[in-house]
This record gives C-alpha cells, structure tokens and sequence, in this order.
C-alpha cells in the first residue's frame, strides 16, 4: 500500500473544497455577459456557496438553478435572476430591494432581447370555434359532415414572457385585523404574444391567519412590450397569523399559461 502524506492529502481536499466556478467570457455573448456580472455581484458579497444563498439568506431557487444562471449558457428565467441578486444584493450587501430590482430587470431584458432570434412569421391561428380544448385532450368536431381534429393551444406559447418590474407590500409586512390593503404587481409584457383573455388565479395558500383576497382576477388586454398593474384587494380576518396567497396566469379554462416551475406572484404577511 502506497503512503501519502497526510499533508499533501489535506492540501488536496481544501483545493476541491475552495473551487471556484469558472466565470463565463463576458465577451462571448449578451448572456454571457449578464452571467458575468452574477458572479461579479456573487464575489462582492464575499462568494457564498448555492447552498448558502438559499438556506442562509433565502434564494427561493434550486442550487441547479442558481449555478446555471452563473454559467452563461443559456439566460436564466426572470424569477431565478432575483431570487440570485435578492438575496445577495439586498439581503447580504443591504442594497435597497426596488433600486435592485429595477437595474437587474433592465439588464436582464437586455440580455433576453439581445439573444431573441429574429421573429419567425407567426403560425396562422385556428379560429376560435375550430379549437375545443378540454384538459389537454384532442378533440374532435365534425361539421357539415367533414371530421375535423382540434388540439389544445400549446402550453407555454413559444415567445410568451413576462418580467414584474415591481411590486407594493414587502414580504412580512403586519397589518392589523379585520384590516383591508390592495397588493399590486407592475408586470411588463416582454414576449411576442399579446395578452387577451387572461386571469390571475389563486394557486396556494399558506399560514393560519383568516386573511381572504379574490380567487380570480382579470389581467385585461396586454400588448407586447405594455406594462400593466396586476391589483388584488385583501381583507385581512380576525385571525392573527402568517398570510400568504400566490396566484398565476391562466385562460378561462383555468388553465396556465407560463411553465409550472415559475414562481407565482404573491403576498406574504403578518396579522397582528
């Protein structure tokens, strides 16, 4: 059996301990270059590992994602870029959360509308009374004794994306019982695809407060590149305790637009 020192193997384990992720080219494309800043924000709050990020100061991401945001490969989502500078900027270097949220958004829609392919004719749209969706199964309709076949619209629409550029009532803010406040959301249509007969619809709930807020609420005609302010009205109960509601876009068949890992937008606070 072959002796090694105990030293050089203790040297060897620091040196895989205290590996760093490799900082992506900022040069080699738009996305390459907004993951360069990540690590650059990462390094100036003292280079925590994935796992602290998230179980220290609270990045609501998975490890994978939050290391694949750092890697520029491929732009992460909106929602893993914050919860990224979130809980670096703001909750390791006390950066002010909208000044933060405001100059990441506008770098992170740089990057997106830099590396968007050129738009491809858009395909020609069924009219209304030819698709039948009905939870995901094809239909079929026959008319004046022709078959014809009908598919669900395609979940998540390619080129559909929003980006919230703000929101009112900071996670954790108490408010008394039997109180009423409205939460707001300032949503930007970043995608191809005009919004038109769309909800916000409650998906979760959490806490043992009381609090109750609507179950659906309409998002209103969005073109590409508009903003709209998303607004729920909420009555906090008599209950005191923790409040939290999320809801996400879905058409009137309560079906979702967005991919199931996006994060809903939401409310969480405290009823004294």
């Amino acid at each position: 059996m072959l002796d090694v020192d105990d030293s050089v193997r203790g040297d060897d384990a620091a040196r895989k301990r205290g590996r760093k992720q490799q900082r992506p080219d900022p040069q080699e494309s738009p996305i390459a270059e907004f993951a360069w800043r990540l690590c650059e924000l990462k390094e100036s709050a003292g280079d925590p590992s994935y796992d602290r990020m998230r179980t220290e100061f609270g990045a609501m991401a998975s490890k994978s994602a939050l290391s694949a945001a750092a890697r520029g490969k491929d732009l992460p989502s909106w929602e893993t870029t914050w919860e990224f500078v979130r809980s670096l900027a703001v909750g390791v270097l006390g950066q002010d959360a909208e000044t933060a949220r405001r100059e990441w958004s506008a770098r992170w829609e740089s990057a997106r509308t830099a590396g968007e392919p050129a738009p491809a004719e858009p395909p020609a749209r069924r009219p209304s009374w030819w698709t039948w969706p009905v939870a995901g199964v094809v239909a079929v309709l026959v008319v004046a004794g022709a078959v014809w076949w009908a598919w669900p619209e395609e979940r998540p629409i390619p080129g559909d994306a929003s980006l919230m550029l703000s929101e009112t009532v900071p996670d954790g803010t108490g408010f008394a019982a039997r109180e009423t406040f409205v939460k707001t959301w300032e949503v930007r249509n970043v995608g191809r695809e005009p919004w038109s007969g769309r909800y916000l619809a409650q998906v979760f709930r959490e806490g043992d407060a009381a609090c109750t807020a609507p179950q659906r609420v309409s998002v209103g005609e969005v073109a590409p590149g508009e903003t709209v302010q998303l607004a729920v009205p909420v009555f906090t109960g008599e209950k005191p305790g923790r409040c939290k509601i999320g809801w996400k876009m879905v058409d009137e068949d309560g079906r979702e637009y967005f991919p199931k890992d996006l994060r809903p937008v939401f409310f969480d606070i405290r009823v004294r």
